[in-house]
């Protein structure tokens, strides 16, 4: 039974389940009356959802609203749309609206939509003082209290028959700002207000001004009086006093000032009365100031002032500005219109002006030193005035002026510029200086004691002709130097190193250096140096001639090296030139030592080399030829021995050698006509090889021919014997 109720409630289940088929079409979101609304008007948020069922059925909705991604309502209900309601919209309503559904398990969301409430609420202005003194400040808090930051602030503050004074300031964080305004003098019902601006979507919005405050003020002492006795009709040398006065509130911290053109004369504090008194002069006339302060309070009166001229300013004149020392100096000071005065003539110093004279005239002898300016002045009524200054020049004359090289010596390198220097030790400065080439005027220079002159155009043959004549205000006039002549310096060109013999020198032999330049001033500085492993300096000189010869006595293999040679002269320019070798080789007889310490074991080497091989030969001969040894060397007339290689022939016998031919020749001066008709043998011989350091090694058999011819009187035998070894042998 349970069972069955069971599966009847799950298949019913099932049967709800699919009668409850719905699908989302749209969510739709939307301000009334318009998405720019005023502000303080109403405005409402409407979404909308439009949802699809298969069958009718009841369908809960959850609504959401969002501004900026912020939750600001959330309502559920059974229909499909929700209402979010403001009554009334401030301008922080402003911004992006969202709508969000969620039904039966399913969630979509509208898309999003601006709103915009224009405008700006009207701000509050509060004043933390009603009534103040002047030097106080006001201070003024302004606030929008329903709009949101960031926001510019403008404050105002309102004067009758003036423009109204602004300040502003812009404010990140907060909805409100405070400033101070300072209370001036002449400030008395003063009135501010405030308004606000902000940027919204681009534009500009500004709201109304605030509510207007007042602000009396109160002085805290009155406008000064100033006045002056005598009041009019001032004249030099009468005696004039100022007074400056207020009525104080409140005496503390009170000060008066007395001033004119900026320069304070007096000043009290403290006190309600200010005083001055001074001997009226013709620069007294002009603009007085009476100032009053207290803290930052300031009041000021003006009082202008008219001073007669009692008499004018005295006037200097001189016989003469401009003397020669020596000369005498009238000076006379003098008043138009007026004679009665005091006269007093001065000379200006730094330290304080000299007194000459208590009289209008002065009469003296003047020297350089009393070059300067001179003064007068007159005094009437205790007033004294003073002349405008008078500048006397007192001339010593020039001496003759000295010419010369700024470098010293009269002398100058070639190519390179001239400076000149023109002075004169006496003369009362200015002095004018003028330079000549010649005939040639170059330069006109006016200075103190000396003057430079530069010539930049020298030639190698230009001698100069220099002077310059110096002359200043003086009646003497102009004096001329002497005439100044200078030596051009020509500098070394070319310089060249050459040494007989040349390349090989033998040992022990005398080698003749030449160095020589081809342009230079003289004296020329020469100097031959030796470079091998380093440089030496060997011979030094300096001559008044273009080339020197140095010889060196004995050369030895230690002087083997590169030689070169160095020229200079006044122009201060060294020239080397190109570098020669020397290789110092044998002497001659040095050769010949040598040669016969080689020479003489190789000649007994090859002596006894040739004997050894005569030796041989005879010991060979003795078995197949029968006759006596001394038979044979009475009568042996000639022998040749000839070997052919192929490194050249070699020759020995008893004949002689010829220089430049490979063969030896042998002469009997006894032989006759019977030697054709001798008889003739040939005996076959062994021969060894000679030594292989003194002749070329042959490999195998050697045949000997030997020829014995006998006379018709057995008295005479001769022999002729050849060694000839094959042409290939090695």
């Amino acid at each position: 039974m349970y069972l069955a109720l069971l599966v009847i409630f799950l298949h019913c289940s099932e049967l709800y389940a699919q009668e409850r088929v719905f699908t989302f079409n749209t969510v739709e979101i939307k301000v009334q009356p318009s998405v720019k609304v005023k502000n303080g008007a109403p405005m409402s948020i409407i979404c909308r959802a439009d949802i699809s069922r298969k069958n009718d059925f009841q369908l809960r909705h959850n609504f959401t609203i969002f501004k900026d991604r912020k939750l600001v309502f959330t309502i559920a209900s059974d229909k499909g749309e929700a209402q979010y309601g403001i009554p009334v919209a401030r301008s922080s309503e402003t911004g992006e609206y969202e709508c969000t559904v969620e039904a039966g398990g399913k969630t979509k969301s509208s898309n999003s939509l601006h709103v915009w409430v224009t405008g700006m609420t009207k701000p509050i202005l509060t004043a933390e003082k009603k009534e103040v003194l002047e030097g106080e400040v006001v201070k003024l808090r302004c606030e929008l209290p329903e709009e949101v930051p960031p926001l510019y602030f403008f404050f105002r503050k309102i004067k009758m028959n003036s423009t109204p004074k602004e300040k502003h300031v812009f404010e990140l964080h907060r909805n409100f700002h405070t400033v101070e305004f300072s209370v001036e003098e002449g400030d008395n019902i003063l009135h501010f207000d405030c308004f606000a601006r902000r940027y919204v979507n681009f534009e500009l919005e500004t709201s109304e001004p605030s509510n207007r405050t007042l602000v009396t003020v109160k002085e805290p002492f009155i406008k000064p009086t100033l006045n002056a006795k005598p009041s009019n009709n001032i004249t030099e040398g009468d005696r004039i006093q100022f007074e400056c006065s207020t009525v104080v509130a409140r005496m503390r911290d009170i000060e008066i000032i007395l001033q004119k053109n900026k320069t304070i004369l007096n000043s009290v504090r403290d006190e309600k009365l200010l005083k001055y008194s001074a001997v009226a002069t013709l620069e007294d006339s002009g603009e007085y100031l009476c100032k009053v302060e207290q803290g930052r309070a300031s009041k000021t009166t003006k009082l202008n002032i008219v001073v007669a001229e009692l008499f004018p300013k005295p006037v200097l004149s001189a016989s003469a500005v401009k003397l020669d020392e020596n000369k005498e100096l009238t000076l006379s000071c003098s008043i138009s219109g007026f004679r009665k005065a005091n006269f007093s003539i001065l000379r200006k110093n730094s330290s304080g002006d000299i007194w000459l004279k208590n009289f209008r005239n002065l009469t003296m002898k003047v020297h350089v030193n009393d070059t300067g300016s001179y003064i007068c002045k007159a005094e009437v009524k205790g007033i004294v005035k003073e002349s405008k200054p008078v500048k006397i020049n007192v001339y010593a004359p020039v001496s003759k002026p000295t010419l010369s090289v700024v470098s010293g010596l009269p002398e100058v390198v070639l190519g390179k510029p001239l400076q000149l220097i023109c002075r004169s030790v006496m003369g009362t400065p200015p002095i004018t200086f003028t330079f000549y080439k010649g005939n040639e005027v170059k330069k006109t220079v006016v200075n103190d004691t000396y003057a430079t002159f530069w010539d930049e155009d020298i030639g190698q043959n230009d001698k100069g002709g220099y002077k310059c004549d110096a002359r200043n205000n003086h009646s003497s006039g102009m004096k001329t130097s002497n005439v100044l002549n200078i030596t051009v310096i020509v500098p070394i060109r070319n310089a060249s190193l050459g040494s007989n013999p040349y390349g090989e020198v033998e040992d022990g032999s005398e080698t003749a250096f030449l160095c020589s330049v081809k342009e230079g001033s003289w004296p020329i500085h020469f100097k031959i140096f030796r470079k091998t492993d380093h440089e030496v300096l060997l011979y030094e000189t300096s001559e008044n001639a273009d080339r020197i010869l140095w010889r060196k006595e004995a050369m030895s293999r230690e002087d083997t090296g590169t030689y070169y040679c160095m020229a200079s002269n006044r122009a201060n320019v060294h020239v080397k030139s190109h570098p020669i070798t020397i290789s110092v080789i044998l002497a001659a007889w040095q050769k010949g030592v040598i040669a016969a310490f080689v020479l003489i074991p190789i000649a007994g080497a090859i002596a006894l080399a040739l004997w050894w091989f005569l030796f041989k030969k005879k010991t060979a001969k003795r078995p197949s030829v029968e006759m006596s040894g001394s038979a044979l060397a009475a009568n042996l007339t000639s022998e040749k021995l000839t070997r052919q290689n192929n490194d050249g022939d070699y020759y020995s016998g008893s004949g002689y050698i010829e220089d430049g031919e490979n063969h030896m020749k042998s002469t009997d001066e006894n032989k006759g006509p019977d030697l054709e008709s001798a008889e003739v043998e040939y005996t076959e011989v062994e021969v060894s090889t000679l030594d292989p350091h003194r002749a070329p090694v042959q490999k195998g058999t050697e045949t000997v021919y030997s020829e014995i011819r006998k006379a018709n009187n057995d008295s005479v035998e001769s022999r002729h014997s050849r060694i000839q070894g094959p042409r290939d042998a090695t």
